[in-house]
C-alpha cells in the first residue's frame, strides 16, 4: 500500500489473471476503505485462511516491474525508507494499460569514445570527462552494447540529450513522460534521477552522466543516490555500469572497477582557464570582494560576468589578527565556530578546544561576515551597468533576467540588458553562458564544515567552466588558501591532484567510502538515536537542536542498525548519507 508500509494478501479473480504481475497497480478493499497499491509477489503462500481473503477489486495499470520492485526493496532497507515511497518514485506520471511493441534497431555508434569503450568492455568503470566535454560519446559507446539506460541530473538535460540521440536514428523514451515506451523497449532510455528506477524490457548497460552531481540524490525521505542504485541494478542486472564526471567522487572511483580519462592534452582542453587571486597578504578583515581583477572586468561592458557567494546572509568566519590565519580544525580542515562559551568547535568531526590561533597562538580572533544582497549595490556602482541578483529563492521575474532580458538602469534613465549577476551556487544553475565567472570567496567552499567541502568546490569550479567553456573565458578564483589542493587542481586541470589528502582525512574519520552516516532528526529523534547507540560497531553524536549524527563501519551495518531499531510514536526522520553533511 502507498501510505502503509505492509503487505496484505488478496485473491486474484479470473478475470484479472491475464494482468496482474509483480509490480501492477491495484485498488483493494482495506478494511472498508478503497485504497491503492502494488502488487510486490504472486503466487504466494497466504497467512491466513485462504477462504477468508478478499478479491482485488480492480487492476488500475502496469506499474514497475519485477526486477524494479526487487531493486527498491533494495533501495528501502538501505535508505532507511518505506518501499511505497521508492516504487511511487518508479511509477509513470499517468496510468498505463497498454505497452507499446518493442522499437529496437540496430544502432551504429557514432563516434564513440574509446576510453569509453575499453570501460565497458572491461566490465564499466568511471570515465573523466571534462566540463566542456560532450557526454554524447560516452553514450554511443554504451549503445553499441545494446538497450542502454541513461541518467543525467537534470529532466532538460534529459530532454535535450533525448533529442540529440534521437537525431542519431536511433528510438529514446524520455522518462518519466515516455514511461510506457521505455517498458516496452527502445534503444535508449534517458531521464533524471528517477530513471534509475525506470521499467526496461531489456538492458545491455547503464550510463550516470556527472555522477557527482548533487541533483542525483532525492531530498524527500528515502534519501536514495541515483548514482548508487544504478551500480547496483548493474549488479544485479550482469551489465556495465559507466560513470562519467569531471571530477569524479570518490565514493565512484572507490566503488569503480576501472578509472580512465581522455588523453592529457585533450582533457586539460576541457577545462577553463583559472587565474587565482591571491589574497593572503591582505589582512582578512581588509580584504574587499571586489578585487582589481574582477573589477576590470565588470567595467567591461563587452564581458558578461557571474559572480558566486554560496550565501543569502550573514556567513561567520574567523581569522587571527596577528598572523591572519584563518582558523579551522586540524583534524578536518574545516572552518571553527565560537560558541557562546568563546571555545571553538567544528561542526564536521566535533573537535573542541580553546579559541587560540592554531598557527602563531594568538588569541584575538576577528569575525568576516560577507553576504550576497549586500554586494550588489556595490558591485552595480563599480560596474556602472544593472546587476542581478540570483539565489535558490529569486522571484520568477529575476530568474527570467538571468536569461538577458531588458531591465531598468540604475539612474532610471531607460533600460538595459542583464549581464552581471551575483548570487549563490544557483546563479551557475540558472546563466546559460558567460565571460567570467568569479567566486568572489572560495574559502567558504574549501572551508565549509562539510567532509565532501573539497569535492563540491571543484565540481564548483567544473560547472563555471561549462558556462564559460569555449569562448575564451575564465573562472577566477579568490582566495586565501592559493596552495589548497583544490585551487591546485583547478589550475591543473587534474582531479586527481586533490585526491590523496582527501582518501586519508576520510579513511581516518571513516567517513564514506570508508564507512556510512546517517543523519537523524525530527521530534522523536533522541529517543531514536538513543536506542540506536547501543547496537554495535554504530556512533551516535549530536543533540536535539542541530539534529543527531549516526556513524558506522559499512552501509550494510548501518542499514541493518536503522532497520532494527524500533520507531518511537513521535516522528522521526532519517537521512542517509546526505550530500551536505
Amino acid at each position: 500500500m502507498s501510505g502503509i508500509d505492509k503487505t496484505f494478501d488478496y485473491v486474484v479473480p479470473e478475470r484479472f489473471r491475464d494482468h496482474v504481475r509483480v509490480g501492477s497497480q491495484l485498488r483493494v478493499d482495506l478494511h472498508g476503505r478503497r485504497v491503492a497499491g502494488w502488487v510486490v509477489d504472486v503466487d504466494v503462500v497466504p497467512e491466513t485462511d485462504p477462504a477468508r481473503l478478499k478479491p482485488i477489486l480492480r487492476w488500475s495499470g502496469h506499474g514497475p516491474n519485477a526486477a524494479v520492485v526487487d531493486v527498491a526493496r533494495w533501495v528501502a532497507h538501505r535508505w532507511a525508507g518505506r518501499l511505497g515511497s521508492v516504487l511511487t518514485s518508479a511509477m509513470p506520471e499517468r496510468g498505463v494499460s497498454f505497452l507499446p511493441e518493442a522499437r529496437y534497431t540496430s544502432p551504429t555508434p557514432r563516434r564513440p569514445h574509446p576510453q569509453a569503450v575499453e570501460l565497458l568492455r572491461d566490465g564499466g568503470g568511471v570515465l573523466r570527462l571534462a566540463p566542456a566535454a560532450d557526454p554524447l560519446s560516452a553514450i554511443a559507446a554504451a549503445c553499441g552494447l545494446g538497450p542502454c539506460l541513461v541518467i543525467v541530473p537534470s529532466a532538460r538535460q534529459a530532454a535535450l540529450l533525448g533529442s540529440r540521440i534521437r537525431s542519431a536514428g536511433l528510438t529514446v523514451a524520455v522518462w518519466p513522460r515516455d514511461w510506457a515506451g521505455a517498458a516496452g523497449g527502445v534503444d535508449v532510455t534517458i531521464g533524471a534521477r528517477g530513471a534509475a528506477l525506470a521499467s526496461l524490457a531489456r538492458i545491455a548497460s547503464i550510463v550516470v552522466v556527472d555522477e557527482h552531481d548533487e541533483a542525483l540524490y532525492e531530498q524527500r525521505n528515502p534519501t536514495w543516490n541515483a548514482r548508487d542504485v544504478a551500480l547496483e541494478r548493474g549488479r544485479r542486472a550482469g551489465v556495465p555500469v559507466l560513470l562519467t564526471s569531471p571530477c569524479p567522487t570518490l565514493v565512484a572511483t572507490h566503488r569503480a572497477r576501472a578509472t580512465a580519462s581522455a588523453a592529457r592534452s585533450d582533457e586539460r582542453a576541457g577545462w577553463p582557464i583559472v587565474e587565482v587571486v591571491d589574497q593572503s597578504t591582505v589582512e582578512p578583515w581588509k580584504v574587499s570582494l571586489l578585487g582589481a581583477p574582477l573589477a576590470a572586468a565588470l567595467r567591461d561592458h563587452e564581458k558578461r560576468v557571474v559572480c558566486v557567494l554560496n550565501t543569502v546572509g550573514r556567513s561567520g568566519r574567523l581569522a587571527c589578527r596577528a598572523c591572519s590565519a584563518m582558523i579551522v580544525c586540524e583534524r578536518c580542515a574545516a572552518l571553527l565556530i565560537q560558541r557562546a562559551d568563546r571555545t571553538l568547535a567544528c561542526a564536521n568531526c566535533g573537535v573542541q578546544r580553546p579559541a587560540v590561533c592554531q598557527t602563531c597562538g594568538g588569541l584575538r580572533l576577528s569575525s568576516l561576515r560577507t553576504g550576497v544582497t549586500r554586494l550588489r549595490d556595490e558591485f552595480e556602482a563599480a560596474a556602472g551597468r544593472p546587476v542581478v541578483e540570483v539565489t535558490s529563492q529569486s522571484t520568477n521575474r529575476a530568474a527570467r533576467l538571468t536569461t538577458g532580458q531588458a531591465v531598468e538602469r540604475p539612474d532610471g534613465s531607460g533600460e538595459d540588458h542583464a549581464n552581471v549577476f551575483v548570487g549563490t551556487e544557483a546563479v551557475l544553475h540558472r546563466v546559460e553562458y558567460a565571460d567570467v565567472v568569479a567566486f568572489l570567496d572560495f574559502d567558504q567552499e574549501l572551508l565549509a564544515p562539510r567532509y565532501r567541502a573539497a569535492e563540491q568546490a571543484l565540481a564548483l569550479v567544473a560547472r563555471a567552466g561549462r558556462i564559460v567553456g569555449g569562448r575564451g573565458g575564465r573562472v577566477m578564483l579568490q582566495t586565501r588558501l592559493a596552495d589548497h589542493p583544490v585551487v591546485k587542481a583547478a589550475l591543473l586541470s587534474d582531479p586527481t591532484v586533490m585526491v590523496g589528502e582527501a582518501v586519508s582525512t576520510r579513511e581516518s574519520l571513516g567517513f564514506p567510502p570508508f564507512g556510512a552516516l546517517a543523519v537523524v532528526s525530527g521530534p522523536g529523534a533522541s529517543d531514536f538515536a538513543r536506542s540506536l547507540g547501543e547496537t554495535d560497531g554504530v556512533v551516535v553524536f549530536g543533540d536535539d537542536k542541530v539534529g543527531f549524527l549516526v556513524r558506522a563501519g559499512s552501509e550494510l551495518l548501518l542499514a541493518d542498525a536503522l532497520a532494527r531499531t524500533p520507531r518511537p510514536a513521535e516522528r522521526v526522520r532519517i537521512a542517509v548519507d546526505p550530500p551536505r553533511v
